[in-house]
């Protein structure tokens, strides 16, 4: 095995394939970096056994068909400080070393045992729908965050992102149990209804990996307890979380009556500020809904207090509430619309934020569980 490839090339396959080596894993063969060569590509893959990821890149093959197995780790550092624009890459005599050479920087790398390296899922070859890049990519950035770490909780289904396709739309919505996010999307053709619960921190490289490629569209696919997404470059699969997703349609509301018009820049800034003196464990911050203006006001005994009025675009019928100021920070954040609305029906029940404009925001909706005040 022997070829011939652009640095910047490999470094992007390098880069984005490491995303999914199970670098933590007691499965050492997990850290590893597959390479495989077939005529005039390269195949980088990588796999935790719970997402794959294969990067392909074109190469000027010049010395036939192989595979290796060798540390992402020390690959990726090498690839980031090379010192000419080219590399050449090729297997010793012996088979056990791949060598890389790059101007004047020469590296043997040592391999691992190619016959450990696990078997990736294979893509299906019917695919469920083709989506804008675009889209998936602001559908993702505005759900994710959303659902829980698997660090905080034993219940897998919320820290995952359920996914449900029917004719021409596709919708997302991530949970924790006090907030949920959903965003609906346009997809570019009729596509059979099916639900995909995948976990969120994979989605969340999805979302950098679609971030920094330039493919208008992109393909999904399901086989094998997995889902897909295909570039003409990259392929991503994610195992299933094979949970039932709660019902979410039941939490969000449908009776909010008390609708606080914000300027959402405005409303964000005075969250931050009053997020600053909130108590540590509630991260309460009240909104107070009076004469023609919205008070955002926290305290806390270590900290002391804070109090801000915001103006509201249309009046309102006075209301008070409290929420944890990171949660509407978060989703506040993530839009884009310059003005927003905070469906409210009283101090105890759920709000229901809302963009008012901006096309970026159409189909998004956030829910928030108010924390109860004394």
């Amino acid at each position: 095995m022997e070829f011939q490839c652009e640095v910047a090339e490999m470094s992007f396959g390098v880069k984005t394939a490491s995303r999914a080596l199970g670098s933590g894993s007691t499965l050492p063969i997990l850290a590893g970096l597959k390479l495989s060569v077939r005529g005039p590509e390269l195949k980088l893959v990588a796999t935790d056994l719970e997402r794959a990821i294969t990067v392909t890149i074109p190469i000027e093959n010049q010395g036939g068909d192989g595979e290796c197995v060798l540390s992402g780790q020390l690959l990726g550092k090498i690839t980031g400080r090379l010192p000419a624009d080219t590399l050449t890459v090729r297997m010793d005599d012996a088979g056990d070393k791949l060598v890389i050479s790059s101007g004047d920087a020469t590296f043997e790398l040592l391999l691992l045992p190619l016959e450990d390296y696990p078997d990736i899922p294979e893509t299906p070859e019917e695919s469920l729908c083709p989506m804008e890049r675009a889209r998936l990519v602001r559908a993702l950035e505005r759900t994710t965050f959303a659902a829980m770490s698997a660090r905080e909780t034993s219940r897998l289904n919320l820290t995952g992102v359920d996914l449900l396709t029917e004719g021409e739309t596709i919708k997302l919505v991530a949970t924790n149990g006090y907030r949920l996010a959903l965003k609906e999307e346009q997809l570019g053709a009729e596509t059979p209804e099916g639900e995909y619960l995948v976990d969120a921190d994979a989605l969340k490289d999805l979302q950098s990996i679609l971030g920094g490629l330039s493919d208008e569209i992109v393909t999904l696919a399901h086989g094998s307890d997995h889902l897909f997404v295909q570039t003409e470059s990259v392929t991503f699969a994610a195992r299933l979380i094979q949970e039932e997703y709660p019902d979410f349609e039941r939490v969000i509301p449908s009776d909010n009556a008390v609708g606080l018009r914000l300027n959402r820049d405005a409303f964000l800034d005075a969250l931050g500020r009053a997020e600053i003196t909130t108590a540590t464990e509630s991260g309460a911050v009240i909104l107070e809904s009076r004469d023609g203006t919205l008070l955002v006001r926290s305290s806390s005994a270590e900290k002391g207090q804070a109090e801000e009025r915001v103006p509201l675009l249309k009046d309102a019928e006075s209301l008070a509430v409290s929420f944890r100021g990171e949660y509407l920070i978060d989703a506040l954040r993530r839009m884009t619309s310059s003005e927003v609305v905070l469906w409210l029906k009283d101090g105890e029940s759920a709000g229901l934020l809302e963009p008012s404009d901006g096309e970026d925001d159409q189909g998004f909706l956030y829910v928030c569980m108010p924390i109860r005040m004394d």
